[in-house]
Formats: C-alpha cells, sequence, structure tokens
C-alpha cells in the first residue's frame, strides 16, 4: 500500500499553476520532492493538505480519501513545514503540553525518549533553540504520536553541514522499518543523494518524473558525459536548462 497518493492535483493563480500532479509514496520510502525555488513544491504539499484549496484531485492518506478522512489522516501524519514561527518567548514544555490534546494515540514514552535522543531541553523557550533543534522538535512531536507519514518542507534550509547530516541520517533511520514514511521536499539534492529511496522531480508546476532513485538516474542517463557521475543536482540543472 502507498502510503501517499496525488492524482491529478491542480491549482491556479494568475501568474502559476500546478497541472496534473500525480505521484504516490511507498510505504518505507523516503520520497525526495524536489526542484528549484518556485518549481511548485511548497504549493503541491499545501494543496495536497488543503491548506490551499486545490481546483482538482485527489489525495489518498493510508488507503483514505483526505477529503472523506481528514480527521483521521491528520492525526496519523506529522508535518513540517518551515520553522517554528508562533509564540516564539513560549517554552518548548508549553508548545508541548498544548500540541498532545490534539492526538489520542499520543505516546508520552516516546515523546521523552526522543527529547532525550535530540538533547532538547524543554525548559527552554523557542526562540533559545537553534535552527536544527527547532526542526528536530517538531519531528519529535510528530513521532510522539506515532505518525506514519512524515512530510517536510525545506527542513534543512539553514542547518548546518553537520546538523544536516543527522536529520538525513534521521529521516533513513525513521522509515528502515518500513511501517513509516517521509516525503522530504528540498532543493539542497545533497542530501537526498544520503537518505532518499525514491524521487519526484517538479519544473514549472509539472512532474517531470517520479519513482526509485535507481530508476531515476537511469531515466536522466542520457544527460551523463563520459566518465561523470551524475549527481541530482546535474540532472535539474541539466533539465531546468531546457524548455517544457
Amino acid at each position: 500500500m502507498n502510503a501517499l497518493a496525488v492524482k491529478g492535483l491542480c491549482k491556479r493563480y494568475p501568474a502559476f499553476s500546478l497541472e496534473n500532479v500525480n505521484f504516490s509514496v511507498p510505504e518505507g520510502a523516503v520520497m525526495g520532492f524536489i526542484g528549484r525555488n518556485g518549481a511548485g513544491k511548497s504549493t503541491t504539499l499545501k494543496a495536497l493538505l488543503g491548506l490551499v484549496h486545490p481546483d482538482a484531485g485527489e489525495v489518498t492518506v493510508l488507503g483514505k480519501s483526505f477529503r472523506e478522512e481528514e480527521q483521521y489522516i491528520k492525526e496519523r501524519i506529522g508535518v513540517v513545514l518551515g520553522g517554528i514561527d508562533f509564540y516564539p518567548k513560549k517554552k518548548v514544555r508549553l508548545l508541548s503540553d498544548v500540541t498532545r490534546r490534539f492526538y489520542g494515540n499520543w505516546q508520552e514514552e516516546k515523546y521523552r525518549h526522543y527529547l532525550d535522543l535530540f538533547g532538547i531541553d524543554q525548559e527552554k523557550r523557542v526562540d533559545q533553540l537553534s535552527t536544527g533543534m527547532r526542526v528536530k522538535y517538531m519531528i519529535a512531536l510528530a513521532l510522539s504520536h506515532d505518525a506514519r507519514l512524515l512530510i517536510l518542507d525545506e527542513p534543512t534550509s539553514g542547518l548546518d553541514p553537520v546538523s544536516r547530516s543527522e536529520l538525513t541520517e534521521l529521516l533513513r533511520r525513521i522509515a528502515a522499518d518500513g511501517q513509516r514514511s517521509v516525503l522530504f521536499s528540498t532543493h539542497i539534492t545533497s542530501d537526498l543523494e544520503k537518505c532518499a529511496s525514491h524521487i519526484t522531480f517538479i519544473k514549472d508546476g509539472t512532474i517531470q518524473h517520479t519513482g526509485t532513485l535507481a530508476d531515476f538516474r537511469q531515466h536522466y542517463d542520457y544527460l551523463r558525459q563520459p566518465g561523470q557521475e551524475l549527481t541530482l543536482e546535474d540532472i535539474i540543472v541539466s533539465v531546468e536548462r531546457r524548455p517544457l
């Protein structure tokens, strides 16, 4: 079963449109969602989560329609869209107390485990946490209600190389048991080389290719120069230089 399936998703604005977006995230996969800034990554995530109203399309999470089972689904996904910009002067403990009330499947033991694992001090204010710690805290909240699908938008942007490496390793381990999946939107493709099992590439609001990392490399192998090791960044740069 797919953890996430997006079919025919469309969202039209005067200056930009998502057109017929189709892709799926298998259970146990880390799906890298790639494309240059402004390609439509964040718009796609917001549309599939209902944060903006799509003009067309169907989203299925864990085999259930998002439109019909929104509450059920929201209790089983974890979402990190940017940093923590709310209540910067409040302590982490307070934000956790508020968050746990929304989830009937909250697991306090797991919450404590991830706080210790990430070295997060509950008595600190949000604005006292580093960028990396804020991302780890949001992930800790998601894992504490046993989220089956994590959706992350540019979680490594602004992190130092060590924190980025730690986060990509964490995402790989999260999906390793086959029970949880990750959709990881980023323009830092080198991070995906370390943890992604699947890739979806979007350009100008249109999906260019989606599949396993190996299939993705094979699909664009014609771009490789003799003796060259083709990276995800090489592929994006080459495709972006061509017209649609």
